[in-house]
């Protein structure tokens, strides 16, 4: 059996057991990687246990043994086992108890949970010819999808070896309620092997289906006294086969036949995937999400399924999105938190999968449920996955992975998806907008402009501490991206040249002027008014008259403008004599930030110490006879 070498490397046990049975504590196990940690179960027994039955072996290595011998989808899945020190141990897949789950399970859970150990020994007296002999809740563990497993191997024999003394031997240890009475006499009168799992079989369909009704699956009440009446019945040779209950209305129901092809899809073929899977959707939408993904979530997403490429066209795009809201037409199967609760584990077990066809698979649909994930798990599990697909030499996966990676960027930010240093090395180039500015020039242009009589009657510079309140605003620095009033005054000067609808009311109404000219008269006997007030408050406060007299100035000068502006003559009004409008000068409101450039103070320079300064830098030049240079007879 087990040795010392096939001890599980990395394997942690926790000294709390799960149950304690006659013959071994049960633990629950983990094996750690630097890939992934891998869940399990340890059986953990004694090697040497009294009885004559553990002879040459003890009951936990005989469970081994048979676990290991005998597979099938309904049997609990044989993995390592081995010896230490004084004890056996034997590391199955994740199970627990049936009796630590059996209350909190429904019906349908209950029924499937029937149909797999009914397959389980259907399996063990058709093929392999061996009767398990403790059929019993004891005997049945569940998965965390909450299968039913069948285990409890101890006391299995092949047919030919079944002997009263056999019998016997163990039916001390064997669940009594599931023993038949006169097992010794059937054995020794009929060649049947089988009655023993039968009426076991019986026993644990009656317990577990005692408080239930048809309510809950059709054909229950009926299924129930079928096993009650006749695999009980005296007569050994008239009790059915186990594989006849297969073909029982309670074992037809549309949910079981759907979990039932799942389970034994190996089986299969290819057409009959086929089929199976081009309805399957429809099929599945007559039941509840919550059913439909706590039995069968890990079947739907079973490696067969997922590179199946019918599933992969017809099953899973429906199974791997989930519904946006309530009010989802797109026939997608789970809501965000079904498939929160139930998907989302699977596939964080999936993504550790090192097969490039399953990996691009769930990417492909990732966009769709990574919203499901907790930012820890995408940051912790997926990412890590995700940055490995990036150095793989298979292009196209690098490339899928690549965009995927993008769509992680918003929710774990660049700078845990990419990593490295970062700086910020672009810029927005958009032009700024000021809408104070802008919401201005719209009022210009659509709001009346008022006469001059209205400005003047309406001017605040008759109240004068609010006058100075009121300061202009400080104006921008040069340079300053954007509007500026140069830009102002252009667009009001193109205004006023688009503006023909004014020039036809000036045309046709010839009172214009005189309003003008009345306006100009009130102007001034306004500014006499106002230049009183300021008189009689002069010596009070100086700073207010300055402020006055300036104001009075650019008046003034609006009302000289007003009074130069005439009505144009008809040749101006032709298009190709108009003349261009100029701009007047406004006030200059920088002409106190102009620099001041102040000339050097002149020093007058006497004439005689001037030519003194001349007569020191008059060299005397003395005329030389060589000035022609050098002849050439010279150097004969």
């Amino acid at each position: 059996m087990g040795n010392e070498q096939s001890h599980l490397g990395g394997i942690e046990i926790e000294e709390k057991s799960v149950e304690v049975s006659d013959f071994w504590t049960h633990h629950s196990a983990n094996i750690t990687n630097s890939e992934t940690t891998t869940n399990l179960s340890v059986l953990i027994g004694e090697l040497f246990v009294d009885g004559p039955l553990w002879k040459t072996h003890t009951p936990l290595e005989k469970t081994s043994k048979h676990l290991m011998i005998y597979r099938h989808p309904c049997i609990v899945k044989y993995i390592s086992s081995w010896h230490k020190s004084s004890k056996y141990y034997l590391a199955v897949e994740e199970i627990v108890p049936l009796s630590h789950v059996l209350a909190s399970q429904s019906t349908l859970q209950i029924c499937i949970g029937l149909h797999s150990v009914l397959k389980a020994l259907c399996f063990l007296h058709a093929k392999a010819l061996v009767s398990h002999n403790n059929v019993c809740t004891a005997a049945i563990y569940t998965t965390k999808d909450g299968s039913w497993k069948l285990g409890g191997m101890e006391y299995a024999c092949k047919f030919s070896e079944m002997t009263c003394a056999f019998l016997k031997k163990s039916k001390s240890n064997r669940y009594n309620k599931a023993v038949d009475p006169n097992e010794d006499k059937h054995l020794q009168g009929n060649t049947r092997k089988d009655f023993i799992d039968i009426f076991a079989y019986s026993v644990l369909v009656c317990e577990v289906l005692k408080s239930k009704s048809d309510d809950d699956i059709p054909s229950l009440s009926s299924f129930r006294d079928l096993c009650k009446n006749d695999l009980q019945n005296i007569d050994v040779n008239a009790r059915p086969k186990l594989s006849s209950l297969l073909e029982h209305e309670f074992f037809n129901h549309e949910f079981i036949v759907i979990h039932s092809f799942l389970i034994e899809l190996p089986l299969k073929s290819d057409e009959e995937k086929a089929q199976f899977f081009h309805n399957l959707v429809d099929r599945l939408k007559a039941f509840n999400e919550v059913t439909i993904a706590n039995q069968f979530g890990n079947l739907l997403l079973s490696r067969l399924v997922l590179l199946n490429k019918t599933a992969q066209e017809e099953l899973l795009p429906y199974i791997l999105c989930p519904k946006e809201g309530p009010e989802d037409c797109t026939g997608n199967i789970f809501t965000e938190d079904t498939f929160r609760k139930y998907l989302v584990p699977k596939l964080l077990e999936i993504f550790c999968v090192r097969d490039a066809q399953i990996r691009l698979l769930l990417l492909n649909h990732f966009k769709h449920f990574m919203q499901t994930f907790t930012k820890e798990e995408l940051q912790s599990c997926i990412l890590p996955e995700l940055l490995v697909g990036v150095k793989d030499t298979n292009d196209h996966l690098v490339s899928v992975t690549l965009r995927t990676l993008a769509d992680l960027v918003p929710i774990l930010g660049a700078s845990t998806v990419i990593g490295g240093k970062r700086a910020k090395l672009f810029n927005d180039g958009r032009p700024i907008t000021h809408p104070g500015r802008r919401s201005r020039k719209n009022s210009k242009r659509h709001e009346p402009v008022p006469s001059a009589s209205a400005e003047i009657s309406s001017n605040p510079i008759i109240q004068t501490n609010q006058m100075i309140m009121n300061l202009p605003e400080r104006p921008r620095p040069d340079g300053e991206e954007g509007e500026t009033s140069t830009e102002e005054a252009e667009q009001s000067v193109e205004e006023d040249l688009d503006n023909w609808e004014d020039w036809d009311i000036n045309e046709a109404n010839p009172a214009v002027q005189d309003t003008v000219e009345s306006s100009s008269i009130h102007t001034n006997s306004s500014g006499d008014s106002v230049a009183s007030v300021y008189e009689r408050n002069q010596d009070n406060n100086e700073a207010n008259q300055e402020a006055v007299v300036a104001t009075r100035e650019i008046l003034t000068n609006s009302i000289s403008n007003a009074r130069k502006k005439s009505l144009p003559d008809i040749a101006e009004l032709d298009i190709k004599n108009q003349t261009s409008a100029e701009q007047h000068d406004e006030f200059d409101f920088f002409q106190d930030m102009e620099p001041v450039i102040e000339t050097s103070s002149k020093y007058f320079i006497e004439e005689n110490v001037l030519m003194e300064n001349i007569s020191k830098l008059n060299l005397s030049v003395t005329e030389d006879g060589n000035e022609d240079g050098w002849v050439d007879e010279e150097w004969e």
